[in-house]
């Protein structure tokens, strides 16, 4: 049986010489560890110290937050109101506009039928002078105005060259 103790002797061996280096290495990953615990015990609690900074900070985040959209809800209900009003002032501007523009073209159209009926007048005028005698009054009704338009100075013209 002195073989079969020396062999099992040689396998415990043989299993013995792996578990003293897996030992060592075990040893060694612990000292590490302990070497690096107070620094890991400072990176947890300043991990904590975030983590209750933050979770105090939501209340006041959700209460910021609230505030903010209350106001940005007065500013957009004032801006909607602003808007419309802007929209009613625009298309009141508009009619305004529309309506001006027709009273000027009925205002212009209006004017080139008096100035019609001035020329009109005024040939009558003109002939009603020609019947009279006196050169110099004749010449006085027709004395030209400078508001005249070039149409009316021919005609004018033309009446006289008749006398």
């Amino acid at each position: 049986m002195d073989n079969f103790e020396i062999i099992i002797n040689i396998a415990i061996i043989a299993l013995l010489i792996p578990t003293i280096i897996f030992a060592y290495r075990l040893n060694r990953s612990l000292t590490a560890l302990r070497e690096n615990q107070n620094s890991l015990a400072k990176l947890i609690g300043a991990l904590n110290d975030a983590t209750n900074k933050a979770e105090n900070s939501i209340p006041k985040l959700k209460s910021a937050t609230e505030h903010s959209s209350e106001d940005l809800k007065e500013v957009v209900d004032s801006a909607k109101t602003l808007k419309d009003d802007l929209l009613f002032i625009n298309q009141r501007a508009d009619s305004l506009a529309d309506r001006l523009e027709q009273v000027i073209h009925d205002g212009r159209n209006n004017l080139k039928e008096e100035k019609k009926n001035k020329t009109s007048a005024q040939i009558l005028d003109i002939a009603a002078g020609a019947e009279k005698t006196d050169k110099n009054a004749a010449e006085n009704d027709f004395s030209v105005d400078e508001s005249r338009s070039e149409a009316e100075l021919e005609l004018l013209k033309a009446l006289r060259a008749i006398k």
